[in-house]
């Protein structure tokens, strides 16, 4: 398949100064909380070992020429020689943010485009395919939160060396930012579907995944575009987080991995039925939803909405008082009336460091308490791919290093 013009790879990048380092501290939204337990200059020493961690862990150079990069789904060994899109958001998003410490930066993130270049969605080729190597009987389609993240990757990328290089990063995030409403977000809906493979027959414009609301990115995309489309996808999802909170989790604010419609004219969202699309849980708050309060954290605190801070502090406030302060109590997984689901009973960062991130919209000294108590449980916690970049990430937020590119 052709790439588009304004994607072809250099063959070389040039290594620019970056205006925004590691460490930022960033201000975050008025009355919010920060971490108060350690040090600034701890919290940098904890981000930058986690990165280490994450980097030896997960980086894989290809020896091409020029030097392409994935990230692993896992730690050497099983599943080592996977790459799905959403990791290769990630790390976009993690190397452009870690500029300043890492002198490579830079070039990392060029070798994850290229990569991403290599590998385009058969469907829309502006977007990625979400696995690599493709599973047997598969088709090299899209997933929506990959292609969401390294669209924003790259507008971090412009702000962060300049469009002067080898890659214009500009150009190149507008580009994908177009794949990405073009073909991933309802005509109608306006909610993100589930990839661009949705053809509106067995899937339709109105089921979506909780933890593709990514608030703080879809603000960045109207801002970097000009596009006020961009606050009509804010706004519908929104309306779905409302609708789900009032009828399926007014105590908790939870959402569900995976949304369907109860009904139309009204649309009215619900939970999924079990096995729609991954599992027994697509209708609980399990492995994809657990993002949520990290998503919607970042939203609160870089742009002060008044929606994602309620939400945020429903969920928080919830989680604090039902594991008595305890962030070792949080469980993988419950039902959105807050009861854990089956096997689900272990401690995972992959569900605790996304309530760190939402813990920073509480107040008081209980809410500073359990917002400190989280920061220590997560602060040195290894585990594998999906748990560690998760957790990197909200370290990142956490420290106050975590920032919009389309802002001062």
């Amino acid at each position: 398949m052709k790439i588009p013009a304004l994607l072809a790879l250099a063959t070389t990048s040039a290594v620019l100064a970056q205006s925004r380092p590691f460490p930022q501290h960033q201000t975050y939204a008025p009355g919010t909380l920060r971490v108060t337990s350690y040090s600034q200059t701890q919290q940098d020493t904890d981000v930058k070992n986690a990165y280490a961690s994450w980097k030896s862990r997960y980086l894989v150079a290809l020896g091409t020429t020029p030097e392409q990069y994935r990230i692993a789904f896992a730690k050497a060994g099983n599943g080592h020689t996977k790459t799905v899109s959403e990791g290769q958001g990630y790390g976009m998003v993690i190397t452009a943010l870690l500029a300043g410490n890492d002198p490579d930066a830079q070039s990392i993130f060029d070798g994850l485009w290229r990569f991403v270049r290599a590998h385009p969605s058969v469907n829309d080729a502006r977007l990625m395919a979400w696995q690599i190597p493709t599973a047997s009987g598969d088709t090299p389609d899209s997933a929506f939160d990959g292609d969401a993240d390294i669209a924003f990757a790259l507008l971090l990328a412009n702000r962060q060396w300049g469009s002067a290089g080898g890659t214009d990063y500009q150009a190149a995030a507008l580009d994908v930012i177009a794949g990405i409403k073009a073909s991933t977000i309802g005509k109608n809906s306006r909610l993100p579907l589930l990839g661009d493979w949705v053809t509106g027959s067995t899937f339709t414009q109105w089921q979506t995944r909780s933890s593709d609301f990514m608030l703080d990115h879809f603000r960045t995309y109207q801002r970097a575009s000009g596009d006020a489309s961009w606050l009509q996808v804010v706004t519908a999802i929104q309306a779905v987080s409302t609708s789900l909170q009032n009828n399926y989790s007014p105590a908790t604010g939870l959402l569900p991995d995976f949304i369907v419609a109860k009904s139309f004219k009204p649309y009215i969202p619900k939970p999924a039925p079990a096995n729609f699309l991954e599992g027994p849980d697509d209708g609980a708050y399990s492995y994809n939803a657990c993002r949520d309060p990290w998503r919607i954290g970042t939203d609160a605190l870089l742009n002060n909405d008044a929606n994602s801070l309620a939400h945020c502090r429903l969920l928080t406030n919830w989680m604090r008082q039902v594991t008595a302060g305890n962030p070792q109590k949080i469980r993988a997984g419950y039902r959105l009336n807050g009861t854990p689901i089956s096997g689900g009973n272990y401690f995972t960062t992959a569900f605790a460091a996304p309530f760190g991130v939402a813990a920073m919209t509480g107040s008081g000294a209980a809410g500073q308490a359990w917002l400190n108590k989280l920061y220590t449980a997560i602060r040195l916690t290894r585990e594998d791919y999906y748990e560690d970049s998760i957790n990197l990430q909200c370290l990142l937020v956490m420290t106050g290093n975590w920032w919009d590119p389309t802002q001062p």
